[in-house]
């Protein structure tokens, strides 16, 4: 083996498993600055989306008051409607997005899945409101993998957790307005106007996309796709040990994140005695914890990765999750009435949980061929979206519901508990997948050295 191996993307592997950057040349997608606004418009829409899904989880006391819904029945809505729908359209759609041009299909999937939500505006109980749920998952379903496959063209290696960072944070940005803005509205307008607007909000930045933005070539080098057996794109990403691992770890992380999301808003009304405002003031300082969160990550990731070897790219998701965990169960374990440091555990845990997102699609962009890229992010998705999204609020639901003839008015407190204590099994499979990293490079790199190189672009 040689001092040095290069990917077909670009990176350097030693035989260290250190990851090198190569001198650039003009890149195929444009320049620094076009490039930036098309990062910021994918980020846009992603914060829209969230804003979107997190929506509900703001208006949740006056759905349920109104419908006269359950703990289980909200766990259902906010969880297994958007589940079911991403388990459907998730995967196909990502298999799209590896064949056709992204930009048109991240602009329509993105404009038509908020009017769909739009319509909970006008739901009538239960099954209408799962039936909205819909919308989102369509909008995240073809908008979320096929921008990551866009940003892994739009950026090196050496950049890309930082580039992912930024698009990671419209997760966290888009609920962070959610908790405050979405308060304030749901405060001013009442709930239904609220889920109006957020929906249709997502059709002004579909259309600029589609409009104004330049399609990025896809990866320059050519690379394997399919081996002897003829197996087809998710059975080849499924055997793959990194993304096996990290669709493991996804998922339970999300499980704990998802549960949160869903039911952290209600825990403050009900075991802190807050009101709605205060408890997106408190919830929306998580959000920004988040944000900052994801932007650390990204960048503590590269510098790592570059300064010392290539697992931190994984490292980096591992000791976030390492150390979300014993903070949240911490702040569960907080006496009813302290406001103030619920706000800062809240903050820890949102800090530390957002590592795990950029690093780890950087990370698959970077052992799975770019004509393969949309379905694994899709497929990591559809883990984190059926047992984090789908199980995970009704699972803390279901809790507590089975929990409040014994504990009553600690019953939502004793399930989240469990729920966040589930997030061991993050730590062990981000473990797996840090073990696996770096054989994973050098396997991509024997891919890329044993292909006829292509004039440049």
């Amino acid at each position: 083996m040689t001092d040095k191996i290069i990917q077909a993307d670009g990176a350097a592997v030693t035989p260290e498993g250190l990851a090198q950057p190569q001198a650039e040349a003009p890149h195929p997608a444009g320049s620094v600055r076009a490039r930036r606004r098309f990062l910021l418009l994918l980020t846009a829409m992603a914060v829209l989306s969230a804003m979107d899904r997190q929506i509900l989880a703001v208006v949740v006391e006056p759905v349920k008051a109104e419908f006269g819904l359950s703990d289980l029945q909200i766990g259902l809505v906010s969880g297994l409607g958007f589940a079911l729908s991403f388990s459907l359209l998730g995967v196909p759609l990502g298999r799209v997005a590896d064949r056709v041009e992204r930009r048109s299909l991240i602009a329509f999937t993105r404009g038509l899945g908020g009017l769909v939500a739009a319509l909970a505006a006008g739901a009538t109980g239960f099954w209408t409101l799962m039936v909205s749920r819909s919308g989102s998952a369509l909008s995240d379903a073809g908008g979320a993998p096929a921008s990551m496959s866009l940003i892994a063209d739009l950026y090196a290696p050496a950049q890309r957790s930082r580039a992912m960072s930024v698009f990671g944070v419209g997760s966290a940005l888009g609920a962070m307005l959610a908790l405050v803005l979405g308060s304030w509205m749901a405060q001013r307008w009442g709930w239904r106007a609220t889920l109006a607007i957020v929906g249709a909000s997502a059709v002004v930045p579909a259309l600029m996309l589609r409009l104004f933005m330049r399609e990025p070539p896809r990866g320059a080098a050519p690379q394997i796709v399919q081996d002897a057996s003829g197996a087809g794109a998710v059975a080849l990403v499924w055997r793959a040990p990194v993304a096996r691992w990290l669709m493991v770890g996804a998922a339970f992380t999300l499980l704990a994140g998802y549960s949160f999301g869903a039911w952290n808003f209600s825990y403050l009304v009900r075991s802190h005695g807050l009101s709605l405002r205060h408890a997106g003031w408190v919830s929306g300082l998580a959000a920004i914890a988040s944000v900052a969160g994801s932007l650390v990550a990204g960048a503590l990731a590269d510098r790592l990765v570059r300064r010392r070897h290539a697992r931190w790219q994984i490292g980096v998701p591992l000791c976030g999750v390492t150390l979300a965990m014993p903070i949240g169960l911490l702040y569960f374990a907080l006496p009813a009435g302290q406001a103030g440091a619920a706000a800062l555990m809240v903050s820890l845990f949102a800090f530390f949980i957002a590592w795990w997102v950029a690093p780890c699609y950087a990370a698959l962009s970077l052992v799975v061929p770019h004509q393969r890229r949309a379905t694994a992010s899709a497929m990591v998705m559809l883990a984190g979206s059926i047992v984090g999204g789908g199980i995970g609020p009704i699972f803390t639901g279901a809790l507590s519901a089975w929990l409040t003839p014994w504990l009553h008015g600690q019953a939502l407190r004793a399930a989240l508990i469990c729920t966040v204590a589930l997030m061991s099994l993050s730590v062990y499979a981000f473990w797996r997948a840090m073990r696996a990293y770096p054989a994973a490079l050098r396997g991509m790199a024997d891919s890329a050295a044993a292909t006829p190189a292509q004039p440049a672009v």
